[in-house]
């Protein structure tokens, strides 16, 4: 990107910012503009002396956040005025085209594939880092990897013109975000723009049965067969570390192979197995965070897509109490009731739309509700302690998102972690 070209970042918060403090290391400083500031943007554009940016001035590039729509006025009325609107993930392939990069996307388990890449490409001796849809920023770790796995949102993908990928993962594409895209069509070309650059010789790891036009060599993957691309065993997925999901296991072996492969480097059967077996879980990602006897409560505040919170509800010991709620982002019900039947006996209601929710589901509930968020998590792990008979699993796994009590599912996530444990009987003094 020429230095003198002017740019834009539009739309600041975690993504806007990583761009912000990437241009400046790069010796660029371009103009911003954001219509509700947080104090973390208005600091950072002090520190690094960024001006405030104006749509009617014609801009070159124009770095949009994830959560900008594609199709907001402000972004046309820029590229009426002749500038490119690309995301985080373009503009560190421009200025890093030596970065090998491994993409993943999906509507579940995408977070969880990104990690267990970089972990194995780790263990493999690359410095390889993740990044982009997850935390850190994408642009806060392009300088410092020697491979970069990118998590990968259908937000983000809106916005990536000529991206092309040597390594792509699609985890699984069901239904998500028609708040946003409007059809399951839409959403479900967005994803696959992660394919869209891609050309022979590059590979693209997707779930066994899911056919897909593409350029590159499609590696198919099976979670009852932890194998590389040749059929060669790495080992048998009961020996996964409790929390690592046999599909993400399987998808993630055969994307660190081919990025083994893309770099000329040898896939050990026996190194990845051990980097299998030292993986750990994401946290918040149907994470055990308490036990009250033979109660187990597990936080999945991220479980806001049907196939999601489908896996959360299979994978729970019953009997189930299932907290549901937050705002309702139109997440597809009927699958969940199948899962829920014989496992579940009893839902939690509980912020905006759970009460809602709830009574769609058919099942039988209460509601919550307290002063502020952390008061309404402590009211629903209480009510969903109460509602088993001494043992079972109280399930955080909300559909809808938590924009509603929160300023993100983390947040929600760590309200019901501490609300839980709370709740954990404390040793009796000796």
């Amino acid at each position: 990107m020429n230095p003198a070209e002017p740019v834009l970042i539009y739309g600041l918060g975690r993504s806007g910012r990583g761009v912000a403090r990437f241009l400046a290391a790069h010796g660029q400083r371009p103009d911003w503009l954001d219509a509700r500031p947080g104090s973390d943007d208005d600091a950072l554009t002090r520190d690094l002396a960024l001006q405030r940016g104006d749509v009617s001035r014609a801009y070159a590039t124009v770095v949009a956040a994830p959560g900008v729509p594609i199709d907001h006025p402000d972004l046309e009325t820029l590229r009426r005025g002749g500038a490119e609107v690309i995301g985080e993930v373009v503009l560190a392939a421009r200025m890093r085209p030596d970065l090998p990069m491994v993409g993943v996307t999906g509507t579940a388990g995408k977070g969880s594939t990104t990690v267990l890449i970089a972990h194995l490409l780790r263990v493999c001796g690359l410095n390889a880092l993740e990044g982009g849809n997850i935390d850190p920023p994408l642009l806060d770790v392009v300088d410092h990897a020697e491979v970069a796995v990118v998590e990968l949102s259908s937000f983000q993908l809106e916005r990536v013109p000529g991206l092309r990928l040597p390594v792509a993962v699609i985890t699984n594409l069901g239904v998500d975000h028609l708040d946003r895209h409007r059809t399951v069509g839409a959403y479900h070309a967005a994803k696959l723009a992660i394919t869209a650059g891609q050309e022979a010789g590059d590979v693209l790891v997707v779930p066994a049965g899911l056919n897909l036009s593409t350029h590159a060599t499609v590696q198919p993957f099976d979670p009852a067969h932890l194998r590389l691309a040749d059929g060669t065993a790495v080992m048998d997925g009961a020996e996964l570390p409790d929390g690592i999901h046999p599909a993400n296991a399987a998808a993630a072996l055969l994307a660190t192979e081919a990025m083994l492969r893309h770099l000329s480097r040898p896939a050990d059967a026996n190194v990845l197995a051990d980097g299998l077996r030292s993986a750990r879980p994401v946290a918040g990602r149907f994470e055990t965070v308490a036990r009250v006897g033979g109660v187990q409560f597990i936080e999945d505040s991220i479980a806001t897509r049907t196939i999601a919170v489908q896996a959360a509800l299979e994978r729970a010991t019953p009997p189930v109490v299932w907290l549901v709620g937050g705002r309702d982002k139109g997440a597809e019900l009927e699958p969940l009731r199948v899962a829920a039947q014989g496992r579940v006996t009893r839902v939690i209601a509980f912020g905006e739309d759970g009460p809602a929710l709830a009574a769609q589901l058919g099942l039988p509930f209460d509601t919550v509700s307290g002063v502020d968020g952390d008061d309404t998590m402590r009211r629903a792990a209480r009510a969903g302690l109460d509602a088993l008979p001494g043992h079972g699993t109280v399930l955080l796994a909300p559909i809808g998102t938590s924009f509603d009590q929160f300023r993100d599912y983390k947040a929600r996530g760590d309200a019901f972690r501490r609300a839980a444990q709370a709740l954990m009987p404390t040793e009796a003094p000796a």
